[in-house]
């Protein structure tokens, strides 16, 4: 039992306590929690509006933005019978699938393949006009970490009379996420291109000329307006249909320029009637050769990676498959997870797991990633995952 003095000394202290008011320094509690995940963040973000103020801030922002940030997956699946395209993320830790967003009365292939940078995802929208081939697209640019969306004006094009593409770069010495939207106008004959820039939110018109030796019409439009392109130092590359060079469109400077393909990609296109794709491996360009004939040979695909930027040089690397390729799920590259592992997506889906495919470039080994669907609906016979692809998770605002 407490005395009547150990009980009045208590108090005491505790007075004490009050009276001195001890804060920590707005900078020290910025510092700690820039080092928490950001899922952690939201949580202390809803506590009450001066810690919404506090961790939502420019600076904090860009602290949080300097620590290594953990790698996670962007999602698309279509449900065939209710016409519903679903967008998700996956962390690479086997936590739950997370649902981020529904597109209502969507078909199957009416949403492109998303792209992703510096902590946002780019995709669009694709809606046909019926009883003909012109089409128009919304264009959403997403923030998976923290659930953000962003649907860009209704200036896009309407591209009822025309043919386009759209891509999506960033610029690191602005860092500043753009779209770029290449319009091909069909009376006219003339070739338009408008840029979208995320931090004034507004389009804007550019004339430019083609690099020396390269036509326009070198330049061939899919029916969905969706471009194999990847974004490295500032520059948007894109994958020419016709020679398999690359067309490279610098955000700095607002310039076009060719990159010739691979010796190794120009034999293939004479061997093979499937395109090949365009990766991000490891902040580099890779060519990914996939023929199926090719492929079911050797049980193996070729990837070139661009290893040096500044001269040209390209290295061949050969991935063989762990067993039957087939029975694998036909499974190709999507997406560079780090420096080491390359993400693959298949058609194997059963029961409550997914089996995702990484594959270590350092020890050439394959591993499994089961991810588990955080929802029943997910386990539908008419679900289809379409799209895997990585984004770094990051606290850029929309």
């Amino acid at each position: 039992m407490k005395t009547l003095e150990a009980e009045q000394s208590l108090t005491a202290d505790c007075q004490s306590y009050k009276k001195a008011k001890i804060l920590i320094p707005s900078e020290i509690v910025e510092v700690i929690f820039s080092r928490l995940p950001i899922k952690s963040i939201l949580r202390f973000r809803s506590l009450s509006k001066p810690w919404l103020l506090r961790l939502s801030s420019p600076s904090f922002t860009k602290l949080h933005s300097t620590r290594p940030h953990r790698t996670s997956l962007f999602i698309s699946a279509h449900d065939r019978s209710a016409r519903k395209q679903h967008l998700l993320s996956a962390p690479l830790d086997g936590e739950p699938v997370t649902h981020l967003m529904t597109l209502d009365d969507v078909g199957y292939y009416d949403v492109t393949e998303a792209q992703h940078l510096n902590g946002l995802v780019c995709f669009a929208l694709v809606k046909y006009c019926s009883g003909d081939d012109c089409y128009y697209a919304q264009i959403f640019v997403v923030n998976p970490s923290t659930h953000n969306i962003f649907k860009l004006p209704e200036q896009v094009p309407d591209f009822s009379s025309s043919r386009g593409c759209y891509l999506f770069g960033f610029e690191e010495s602005k860092n500043e996420h753009k779209i770029l939207i290449i319009t091909d106008i069909f009376k006219s004959g003339t070739l338009e291109i408008m840029i979208y820039s995320m931090s004034d939110y507004s389009w804007r018109k550019i004339d430019v000329e083609p690099p020396i030796g390269f036509h326009w019409d070198s330049l061939v439009f899919k029916v969905d307006g969706y471009y194999i392109s990847v974004c490295v130092n500032s520059v948007v590359h894109l994958l020419l249909l016709d020679t398999y060079d690359i067309l490279g469109f610098d955000l700095r400077t607002e310039k076009f320029f060719i990159i010739n393909a691979p010796q190794g990609v120009i034999d293939y296109e004479a061997q093979s009637n499937c395109y090949p794709d365009l990766i991000k491996i490891n902040g580099c360009i890779g060519v990914v050769c996939h023929d199926r004939d090719h492929v079911l040979e050797k049980n193996g695909m070729d990837i070139w990676v661009l290893q040096d930027y500044e001269n040209r040089v390209w290295v061949r690397e050969i991935i063989i498959f762990p067993e039957s390729w087939i029975k694998l799920g036909c499974p190709l590259p999507r997406d560079s997870v780090n420096m080491d592992e390359i993400i693959f997506s298949s058609s194997n889906f059963s029961g409550d797991v997914m089996n995702v495919l990484a594959y270590n470039r350092k020890s050439r080994c394959f591993k499994s990633v089961r991810l588990t669907p955080g929802h029943q609906s997910l386990l539908s016979r008419t679900f289809h995952f379409q799209d895997i692809s990585c984004y770094v998770e990051r606290m850029v605002p929309l």
